[in-house]
């Protein structure tokens, strides 16, 4: 599955889409990147005069990268049904910080699967700034699967 395919199939649009590009694929896991517009609406008033990035934000992008990226590809011709629109819901996340991000910053983010059954997929995710800094880490699961009839 082309990589742009994979871009295509992801159920976000702006302003809260978090993939800019997908690096790298395979069963295993997954690699992309985002850069933050600076003149996104979550930075105004977080923080007041020093704005940076919400580590809900950078959760958000480490799961769609690193969680939703790579269910679509999971998914993708397993089955005739599986090759249409998705549907996600996020079951858990444990993540830890280490250095803030700021707007107009590049992260790459970097999954590895832990497991996926049951339409169930679970991932290790890091996020790195240009700088290569470890930026956040911890694990990602989410539901991922076909929409009926899709």
């Amino acid at each position: 599955m082309p990589l742009n395919a994979i871009l295509d199939k992801l159920p976000y649009d702006e302003p809260f889409l978090f993939v800019d590009q997908l690096v790298s694929i395979d069963e295993n896991g997954v690699e992309g990147s985002y850069s933050f517009d600076p003149h996104a609406w979550f930075y105004k008033g977080h923080f007041k005069n020093r704005p940076i990035t919400p580590g809900v934000i950078l959760t958000e992008c480490c799961a769609q990268i690193g969680v939703v990226c790579l269910g679509v590809y999971l998914l993708n011709g397993k089955s005739p049904g599986d090759r249409g629109p998705i549907q996600i819901a996020l079951s858990s996340s444990e993540m830890e910080f280490y250095v803030p991000v700021y707007p107009g910053e590049r992260v790459s983010v970097k999954s590895r699967k832990l497991y996926f059954r049951f339409h169930k997929l679970k991932c290790e995710v890091k996020m790195y700034n240009a700088k290569e800094e470890l930026v956040c880490k911890g694990s990602i699961a989410g539901m991922i699967k076909p929409l009926p009839n899709g």
